[in-house]
């Protein structure tokens, strides 16, 4: 579960944001890949055409369903708390959570 599609905080413009990259990379791995932002509009930040990522709410039940979860852009919006309670493992660009199942990039 990617959270974040947009390239800046609080931001709806996905304009050359990593997370697409990084959608781009786990669908062509593979990977089962959900992508949750809500600021970016879907025709705005994705998925890219030909993307296997799939557009979710962030709820607790996406979170605790997902193997991992990637926070890519910080959103004020985002409840991190929720994450933290939820999470499996979270991989935290962004420096924003700690936890014994959290790891920073």
């Amino acid at each position: 579960l990617v959270l974040g599609l947009a390239y800046k905080a609080n931001s709806s413009d996905a304009r050359e944001s990593p997370a697409v990259t990084l959608l781009e990379h786990l669908c062509r791995d593979g990977a089962t890949v959900k992508a949750s932002d809500p600021h970016a509009s879907a025709d705005d930040a994705g998925p890219p055409r030909g993307s296997c990522a799939e557009r979710v709410e962030l709820t607790p039940e996406e979170v605790a369903a997902a193997d991992a979860v990637v926070l890519v852009t910080d959103h004020a919006a985002f409840d991190m708390e929720m994450v933290l309670a939820n999470a499996r493992y979270v991989l935290d660009t962004r420096h924003r959570l700690d936890g014994p199942h959290v790891e920073q990039l």
